[in-house]
């Protein structure tokens, strides 16, 4: 042993000594290296994995069933991003429970970015205040863009004597709850609905429907006065029924001449009518940003501008991830006052 074998094992000594004297355990040092050593290796796989990302093909859930405008909205997307990404995007329904099923898929996927989906209106900011769902609307997704909303509207059959929102106002408090309409129970249309009523100091007679397709027949039977519910343009363009109101809060490109809530003073009545995708909570900031950044230019190819003017029907709306995180969260707070307001909660 030479010289500086002693001076090491005198070092090494030394340290031990230390150890001792500062941390009852000296296996404590020892787990605190290797934590590092792990903490470390988890941070570059994960860079690693955003680099690579995608990799594989992406699962895209959608909450609603096949075939719908909602359902062709999400494939239009997907196929325009899959250009960005360069991986196919697999729409997968999942319907049921008001929407709640397919968010719930969404809530417990592994949070890597290859599962996506809906973000649905009704399963993030109404459901969860009426009946226990099996996540957090806020905290158990990451909202990643959104690229459409819905029209959604006051209306009337072609040959209604209510030519104009005001007439049907002014015969509602002339004639206290003779005015029938439909609509889904416990929705946003009906909530809609019932603080106009408020508003208005009007009574209005609410007559439950599964859903806006009945809406539309009853109205064409003349069964109800008024529906409330997602527009059928087929209807609108063949003149059997008329807008007399958009449940929005900007004005519609398709029907610049019907009003929106804020041009009857309505503008604090909540319509979040967006149509968006969102991710499991935990997503990394870095694959966000990806998925965020193909959808945005899947947004701008002309394809995209031509289908969803004039198939799908949906007016083209642009929130990026944080602005529609921020507006979900919002609203979804505006919507449990609401319902607190109006005793619906269980």
């Amino acid at each position: 042993m030479d010289l500086n074998d002693v001076v090491m094992l005198d070092n090494l000594k030394l340290v031990e000594i230390k150890m001792k004297k500062c941390i009852p355990n000296g296996k404590t040092l020892l787990f605190v290296f290797m934590m590092t050593v792990f903490s470390n290796s988890i941070a570059g796989y994960a860079e690693d994995e955003i680099a690579k990302f995608p990799n594989r093909p992406i699962t895209f859930i959608n909450a609603l069933p096949p075939g719908g405008p909602t359902d062709l909205a999400h494939r239009l997307i997907a196929k325009g991003a899959e250009k960005y990404l360069g991986q196919p995007i697999v729409v997968v329904n999942k319907p049921g429970g008001g929407t709640t099923i397919g968010m719930a898929a969404i809530a417990v996927a592994k949070p890597d970015g290859y599962t996506i989906g809906h973000s649905s209106v009704s399963g993030l900011l109404l459901i969860p205040h009426l009946e226990k769902v099996p996540y957090h609307p806020i905290k158990d997704f990451k909202q990643i863009i959104q690229y459409a909303a819905y029209n959604m509207a006051v209306m009337v059959r072609a040959d209604s004597p209510f030519k104009n929102f005001k007439e049907l106002i002014a015969y509602a408090r002339q004639n206290p709850k003779k005015l029938t309409y439909g609509a889904l129970p416990n929705s946003i249309h009906f909530l809609t609905v019932d603080q106009i009523a408020r508003k208005e100091k009007v009574q209005f007679t609410h007559i439950p429907f599964k859903g806006g397709p009945e809406v539309q027949t009853a109205l064409l039977g003349g069964h109800i006065l008024f529906g409330s519910g997602d527009v059928n343009y087929s209807l609108v363009e063949a003149g059997q029924i008329r807008l007399l109101l958009l449940i929005r809060e900007e004005r519609s490109e398709e029907y610049p001449d019907v009003p929106i809530l804020k041009d009857f003073s309505y503008g604090d009545i909540p319509a979040p009518w967006y149509h968006g995708i969102c991710g499991p909570h935990g997503i990394p900031d870095g694959i966000v940003k990806k998925l965020e950044g193909a959808f945005t230019r899947a947004m701008k190819e002309p394809y995209f501008i031509k289908e969803m003017k004039e198939n799908v029907r949906f007016p083209i709306v642009y929130r990026n991830s944080k602005d529609l995180g921020d507006y979900v969260a919002f609203n979804y707070e505006v919507f449990g006052k609401l319902v607190k307001e109006m005793n619906l909660a269980k």
